[in-house]
């Protein structure tokens, strides 16, 4: 049976489908050793050689599945080319190449998965699926009802309404607030944007929970790998079984 070759290479633990793409666009993949340009082309992957820079990658290898508490000051990548901290090395190497499952920006801290099964990491990524992600934002400020309820109802950001959240007071203080935010939403720097685009700038930000995982019991820097259980449930929740 023939698959897009974006699938292959996220299913073989090479990259994200987004990021595959851009190896494929950016020339560096050869099937049968010609090179493919097209983000639409199929291949078997029984039959056909797929290459990355020259290096034949395997179809089959141990999907891994792992649970970070991400310290702020960590770039959400495998390799930055300023030389900037990134996730992959509070991870021992023995874990192989494993990839981050959606966004958290470089001040943020908390919860971030990390795997190498690209096809529910795909799915857990993309806005269909809906998953639910909460975090505790510190604000500046003290944010009215009406700001609040601006959050929940949706703001624009670039041109585009947000979706409706759910955010919850915690603390209330003229300095600074304390707010939970939940939302299902993976836009770039959305909570924070969103934060000020109804006048209060976010101080720190950490997320607490996605997909159903929480931080129980992990200190800051701390990972631990999936139970079976657990990744049983995040493939249920995107069809996966």
């Amino acid at each position: 049976m023939k698959i897009r070759l974006n699938k292959f290479l996220s299913q073989a633990g090479v990259a994200s489908r987004r990021e595959a793409d851009r190896l494929i666009t950016a020339g560096r993949v050869q099937v049968n050793k010609e090179l493919i340009l097209n983000l639409g082309h199929r291949i078997d992957p029984d039959r056909d050689d797929v290459c990355v820079d020259g290096k034949k990658i395997r179809s089959q290898q141990k999907l891994v599945w792992i649970l970070l508490n991400k310290p702020a000051g960590y770039l959400v990548t495998l390799r930055d080319p300023f030389h900037r901290p990134t996730v992959r090395e509070l991870l021992p190497a023995s874990l192989g190449r494993i990839f981050p499952v959606g966004r958290l920006d470089y001040e943020s801290k908390g919860l971030l998965l990390l795997t190498n099964d690209g096809e529910l990491a795909f799915r857990l990524s993309h806005p269909r699926y809906q998953i639910k992600k909460v975090y505790l934002v510190r604000v500046s400020g003290e944010p009215d009802e009406e700001s609040l309820s601006r959050l929940e109802r949706g703001v624009v950001i670039d041109g585009q309404r947000t979706a409706p959240a759910r955010v919850t007071l915690l603390r209330r203080n003229p300095n600074s607030s304390l707010l939970r935010i939940e939302i299902h939403e993976g836009r770039k720097r959305e909570v924070r944007r969103m934060c000020e685009t109804v006048g209060h700038r976010v101080r720190e930000l950490e997320r607490i929970e996605f997909a159903g995982l929480h931080l129980k019991g992990l200190k800051r820097g701390q990972w631990r790998h999936l139970e079976k259980r657990e990744v049983k449930k995040l493939r249920q929740l995107v069809g996966l079984d």
